[in-house]
């Protein structure tokens, strides 16, 4: 597959799926009434961090792919990938905070260890994961947070 195409194909599955799933799972009545954090971060800073982050993670799935498409690097993109993509659902449309920090917890020792794997045979690759980790940490703590307030 050419190598602009297989990078197209990333980019569209992962930030729309990610879209999809925003769309899918709105924050609602639900989160609005919920006691928050006063670092709790406007609603509307998600969509564009999120969208700039998906095109990290998309741009670094398909580096790691052209490396080595079924390397222990590449399962763990993918397996950071499931658990980004089942917080939401459980978070939101669940109602689930408790089941929530723990797919999360998941997910971000899954990115720290894709980050530290990666760090010398794909440094690019790293260096793009560490905001998509350190806005990760900063959900972690958002969501632990939730959860002790209610």
């Amino acid at each position: 597959m050419n190598k602009y195409l297989s990078l197209g194909v990333f980019l569209v599955a992962v930030v729309g799926i990610g879209m999809f799933i925003g769309i899918a799972t709105p924050p609602g009545d639900w989160y609005a009434g919920l006691a928050k954090p006063s670092f709790n971060p406007p609603n509307w800073l998600f969509a564009p961090v999120w969208t700039i982050l998906y095109i990290l993670i998309a741009i670094v799935g398909w580096r790691t792919w052209r490396r080595e498409p079924a390397g222990i690097d590449m399962k763990l993109w993918f397996a950071q990938m499931a658990l980004n993509f089942v917080w939401s659902p459980v978070f939101f449309a669940a109602h689930a905070p408790a089941a929530a920090i723990i797919i999360i917890v998941l997910l971000l020792w899954t990115i720290g260890i894709f980050i530290a794997r990666t760090l010398k045979s794909n440094p690019p690759s790293a260096w793009m994961f560490l905001p998509y980790f350190a806005w990760v940490s900063f959900a972690t703590l958002l969501n632990a947070a939730i959860l002790r307030l209610n």
